[in-house]
């Protein structure tokens, strides 16, 4: 998130900051390792005074640490680092493949990349695999997590879980830390993957129940992922001065053509299917659209100066963080996804995205990871201003009982 196209601004229901005033790109978040201690020490970057354990460089923001030990997550693609932060049972299930962990050659120069994280020959620092990373836990989910072109690190983070076969259960996690906060990047990892692990533990709730019961028993779920997701911002809050950590939410549970989307903040999930009406499933807690409730029409808002300062979120001063959650039928097949604004910056109208992934996929091929990661590239080269993540899930066709008896219109909306 920037203070141009992301969340720097976090603001209370009356428009006021609460304390997530935008800042310098890479100026928080400074818990890493830089050098040996009581070395005096230089930004590799621009030759500025460092000190020991900070993460980034106060003067140019350039990443300092190095990548932290490789975990795995639900993923059997290229998965983030589990870092320090990374919450207690966020391991990869039964089958997810963890890669390797010897470190890449140097970006700079080729050469080879010491323990401490820096260029034996350049001195640059390690590129750190936190900046790009993937996750597909079945054939039909999939996401891709990158840093984007303007900013010196990755502060969202993705976390799913999913049955092996078409239509079983799925569950999508997507958190996009405040860039003005210290460490959003380590605490929205965590929150991303306890909400995934909460989520993921839950019984499915299709069998022998009422859709009334069903719809009570999956938002429940959703506020026990939030309440988890927040206990995990705030487990990795720094002490320090500054702005506490802090972090958007948006999860969605697929069972079957039953989904059921919780969020706080503005990253968002949609609905796309191949036939019918594309809809944006969230309404974003911001400054815009409240603007938008008010009448302003939504390219006006969503481009105003305070377009993405964001009402409400995760983290240890936030105001309110229950999510509002809408429960949906889905006639499928399509698309479900879920997304930091990242890319909607770019694509905000439903109809406009589902022409996006249409076009997109019949470039890139119409597997999960295969679009997520070209509606990556595509938002990239839009400018790249903020991070990016873009999760998917294919919901294949209903069959012939379901067809009849559902229909895409909300089952049910709650709000905190």
């Amino acid at each position: 998130m920037t203070s141009t196209s992301g969340d720097d601004a976090a603001v209370g229901a009356s428009g006021a900051a609460t304390g997530h005033a935008a800042g310098a790109v890479g100026q928080s978040g400074q818990s890493g390792q830089s050098g040996q201690g009581g070395t005096a020490l230089l930004c590799p970057k621009c030759s500025s005074p460092v000190a020991s354990g900070e993460r980034f460089c106060e003067a140019c923001g350039a990443d300092l640490g190095p990548a932290a030990a490789v975990g795995a997550p639900a993923s059997t693609a290229s998965v983030p680092p589990s870092q320090d932060a990374a919450p207690d049972g966020a391991g990869a299930p039964d089958g997810a493949v963890a890669p390797e962990t010897a470190p890449a050659p140097c970006h700079e120069c080729g050469g080879e990349v010491a323990d401490d994280g820096y260029c034996t020959q350049c001195g640059a620092a390690a590129v750190s695999p936190r900046n790009h990373y993937s996750e597909q836990p079945a054939p039909e989910v999939a996401a891709v997590c990158d840093r984007g072109i303007r900013h010196v690190r990755n502060e969202d983070a993705v976390a799913l879980a999913a049955g092996p076969d078409a239509g079983n259960r799925a569950v999508l996690v997507v958190c996009d830390g405040v860039s003005s906060s210290t460490d959003s990047d380590v605490a929205s990892l965590a929150a991303a993957r306890a909400a995934r692990d909460v989520l993921a533990a839950i019984p499915g709730t299709r069998a022998g129940n009422s859709v009334g019961t069903r719809v009570a028993a999956s938002a429940k779920a959703l506020v026990m992922a939030a309440d988890a997701a927040n206990d995990a911002v705030i487990a990795h809050t720094s002490s320090r001065p500054g702005n506490p950590a802090s972090c958007t939410f948006v999860a969605a549970v697929l069972e079957g053509v039953e989904l059921t989307v919780g969020w706080v903040g503005d990253s968002r999930a949609y609905w796309l299917p191949d036939t019918g009406v594309p809809r944006l499933l969230t309404v974003d807690d911001s400054f815009a659209a409240e603007q938008i409730a008010d009448g302003v029409s939504r390219a006006e808002a969503e481009s105003g100066p305070q377009a993405h300062a964001i009402t409400r979120w995760l983290g240890v001063d936030a105001p309110d963080h229950t999510p509002r959650t809408v429960s949906l039928d889905l006639d499928g097949p399509g698309w479900l996804l879920v997304c930091s604004d990242g890319l909607w910056n770019y694509c905000s109208e439903a109809r406009d995205l589902a022409a996006l992934v249409t076009d997109t996929a019949g470039r890139s091929g119409s597997g999960p990871l295969a679009l997520a990661g070209a509606l990556v590239d595509w938002a990239n080269a839009q400018g790249g201003q903020d991070n990016i993540t873009v999760a998917l899930a294919r919901v294949p066709s209903a069959g012939p009982a379901d067809t009849t008896a559902r229909s895409t219109q909300p089952i049910a909306v709650t709000a905190p």
